[in-house]
């Protein structure tokens, strides 16, 4: 069964923050990849077009392991309730944004004089890391979503899916794990079976304040806190 790599969910701010770190530092470590000396470069510009194209593909990578800046989760309301879903066109996307890190790496091989070691083991890094990622938390995971209504409670996490009748639930009950932040909805039944939704694994940790608020208005008679 494959399991998420789950990310935490950040401001806006702060992921734009970071990736411009990300790629000013990795622009500054491209410069090993290039036979070039780093005292040279004061009177050689064009090696710097190559380093910041090697710190494009390094944030490219990025984005696609941490696909929650591009690809945050989309909340709607539908009749009766809400539904937060993933969008269905990422990985799409994000195959196509794949695609220009060997195109990348291709161009600055054919244009510039490279350290091959080096560069095979960046290249390498930036191709390998996010198919790893995609095979470790499975590439399913674009179609999933809750969907939490009067009637029904139906989700889709990876190979985890399910759609129960509100009136066949003994009781909700929120389980919070403060010390590593996580929140899990577990629906009892009145033949003593449960099913356990786990929001911390399905990324919805910025919409906690948001679920609480429904499951409380439209639950209230089944919730129960734990």
């Amino acid at each position: 069964m494959k399991r998420k790599i789950v990310r935490k969910t950040y401001q806006l701010e702060f992921s734009v923050g970071l990736l411009l770190l990300i790629f000013i530092t990795s622009c500054f470590l491209a410069q090993q990849i290039f036979e070039i000396s780093i005292h040279a470069l004061k009177d050689n510009h064009s090696e710097f077009f190559g380093m910041m194209l090697v710190s494009a593909a390094v944030i490219i990578m990025i984005l696609i392991i941490w696909e929650e800046i591009l690809f945050p989760i989309r909340v709607k309301e539908v009749k009766g309730g809400i539904l937060f879903s993933n969008r269905k066109k990422k990985l799409k996307v994000q195959v196509l944004m794949y695609c220009c890190i060997p195109l990348i790496f291709a161009y600055v091989y054919f244009t510039y004089d490279v350290k091959p070691i080096r560069f095979i083991l960046w290249a390498t890094v930036c191709m390998a890391a996010p198919v790893l990622e995609k095979l470790i938390s499975g590439i399913k995971n674009f179609n999933d979503f809750l969907l939490l209504t009067d009637d029904y409670i139906e989700y889709k996490n990876n190979e985890k899916e399910g759609r129960y009748r509100v009136q066949d639930i003994l009781h909700i009950a929120i389980l919070t794990e403060e010390k590593i932040v996580s929140k899990k909805m577990m629906l009892v039944f009145a033949d003593d079976t449960f099913v356990t939704i786990d929001l911390d694994e399905m990324e919805l940790d910025a919409y906690y304040k948001t679920i609480d608020e429904f499951t409380k208005s439209h639950y209230k008679q089944l919730l129960k806190e734990e």
